[in-house]
């Protein structure tokens, strides 16, 4: 007795769905993440925080508001490029996520912390670092490449977008409403009801 590919597939792609939420929501039990109501998570996506490190256990946290959706994966939100959400705090670092956000294969990584208020937007393949990995120094960098990190905190007010692949780096504040053009590289502050876009991103006029 045959059976119908169709019929196959379909059941095939539903248990592999299936399998991503129970592995997500292992993540977010192992790693003590904290999220509201309506937490929404699409696709597959990756969490880290609060690991053991050196034989004791770093406080870094994550924390998610309500109504909070994430795509994850290539199949989840439709740009381009193959790439997940991740989530991941060093030692200390929180990230802290606001009500209403929405988040599309982005990469936050903090070391101090990462702020994102209610209402932002952020677009597929964004990268947020509040630290450099490794020291500015090269004698230190060679000698040791964990030594001596510099991480300044990141926050991103409310209701700012932050256009797809644009990468958002240490010590910077997104004003309320702002708006960061696709593929920028944001190194300073950008105040509210602003457009920036470029490498460096520069002021090009204020947002509607």
């Amino acid at each position: 007795m045959g059976y119908d590919k169709n019929i196959y597939i379909k059941i095939k792609y539903k248990l592999k769905i299936v399998k991503g939420i129970i592995a997500n929501y292992k993540q977010l039990r192992k790693y003590k993440v904290k999220y509201g109501k309506n937490f929404i998570l699409n696709g597959k996506a990756i969490f880290h925080s609060g690991y053991i490190s050196g034989g004791k256990t770093c406080n870094g946290r994550i924390y998610i508001g309500d109504n909070v959706s994430i795509n994850s994966g290539i199949t989840t939100n439709l740009i381009g490029g193959n790439t997940c959400s991740i989530f991941r705090t060093i030692e200390a670092g929180n990230i802290i996520i606001g009500n209403n956000v929405g988040i599309s294969n982005a990469a936050l990584v903090a070391m101090d912390k990462i702020v994102i208020e209610d209402g932002v937007l952020i677009g597929g393949g964004v990268i947020i670092y509040d630290n450099d990995f490794h020291s500015i120094n090269s004698i230190i960098r060679s000698t040791n490449p964990c030594g001596n990190i510099i991480a300044r905190p990141v926050l991103i007010k409310r209701g700012a977008f932050i256009g797809a692949h644009s990468i958002i780096l240490k010590g910077v504040v997104i004003g309320e409403n702002s708006i960061v053009g696709a593929g920028s590289v944001v190194t300073k502050n950008i105040p509210d009801g602003e457009v920036w876009a470029g490498n460096p991103a520069r002021f090009i006029k204020k947002a509607n």
